[in-house]
């Protein structure tokens, strides 16, 4: 009894499918030739803690391999990741003081401020995105402006977030990136920057963040645990695909120029989505919690870390995202010109 293929007087195979995907696959060259989704170091953007004070490095112990710094040093994580091709910057702050409406959020002499005056000036070619937010900010280490019975006051908070925008942008951001998951947000701080003269600073909006537990590393490293209760209030539900893509699209209608979709990976479908609904570029966010899981899986010898980094972010581009937020941009570009000349 014959099997399923049946072989021919010559030995070859008969019946067999005239297409064969392994001839693309044969030849080095060819394999490159034909790679459908690209990740440079272009793409890529990097977290930056910045803190105050003078002459600080400090290492995150939640976050191995990452700092604060201090504005002065700030160049010292800047330079390297110039040098292998990264251009893009994203800015969150500690700050000297924290109160119930994150005022520090908006004073020019806090460290997110100082950081873009003086790497602004130093660094005329990068792009400086701030993060903005009141959680780094508050003494409560929620988002926004507390009602009585301990409630985040949506249309309270879109005041502070304004003048924390206009305050980031006064000192040299080109782009403020809004994460705290209010309604109406962007419009907000759209009319307030274009009411100050400022419209060539674009929002990079949190569009799809979502109640995430991957936010722990994170939140050790800027201090801004909420001090009772969560955000899931404001954040989005990781259950909810519709809610989020309606929410995210909001954002677009508000005004912002790109979309945020983070955690990246857990969010790979939500970005496949996005990209259908909107032509905005999108950015996905490999988030503190992302790091860590790929940082101990490689240090414990699990995963081949050059294949693991490079096989994660180039994800997060397949998905359909234009760009990715890493704390691995530097290792990361490196790595990809590295392996562009082999």
């Amino acid at each position: 009894m014959e099997s399923g293929l049946e072989k021919s007087g010559g030995g070859e195979m008969s019946g067999f499918p005239i297409v064969r995907m392994r001839r693309l696959r044969e030849n080095a060259a060819l394999r490159n030739m034909l790679t459908e989704v690209t990740l440079e170091p272009r793409h890529l953007i990097l977290p930056v803690f910045v803190c105050p004070g003078e002459g600080i490095s400090e290492p995150i112990p939640s976050m191995p391999g990452v700092c604060r710094w201090s504005a002065d040093r700030a160049p010292e994580v800047i330079e390297p990741a110039v040098d292998a091709g990264v251009t893009a910057f994203l800015f969150f702050g500690l700050p000297t003081y924290k109160d119930a409406d994150g005022t520090g959020a908006f004073a020019p002499d806090q460290p997110v401020q100082r950081a873009l005056r003086f790497l602004r000036g130093k660094y005329p070619d990068i792009v400086l995105i701030a993060d903005t937010c009141m959680c780094e900010y508050t003494s409560h280490g929620h988002c926004g402006h507390l009602t009585d019975d301990g409630r985040v006051d949506n249309d309270a908070t879109l005041e502070l977030l304004s003048k924390a925008a206009l305050s980031q942008a006064e000192s040299g951001a080109h782009f403020v990136a809004p994460s705290d998951m209010m309604d109406g947000r962007v419009g907000a701080i759209r009319s307030a920057l274009d009411g100050a003269g400022m419209s060539s600073v674009g929002v990079i909006s949190y569009a799809a963040k979502l109640a995430s537990a991957f936010y722990g590393p994170f939140r050790d490293a800027a201090g801004s645990a909420p001090s009772f209760g969560d955000r899931k209030s404001y954040q989005l539900p990781p259950a909810n695909p519709r809610e989020i893509i309606r929410d995210a699209l909001m954002d677009a209608d508000e005004g912002a120029d790109m979309l945020i979709v983070k955690p990246a990976v857990p969010c790979l479908d939500i970005a496949v989505r996005l990209r259908a609904g909107t032509d905005l570029p999108l950015v996905g966010y490999v988030v503190s919690g992302e790091y860590m899981m790929l940082r101990s899986a490689i240090s414990s010898g699990a995963l081949d870390g050059e294949r693991a980094l490079l096989e994660y972010h180039i994800a997060v581009k397949r998905s359909g995202c234009d760009l990715v937020i890493t704390y691995c941009a530097t290792e990361l570009a490196r790595l990809l010109r590295e392996t562009a000349g082999r």
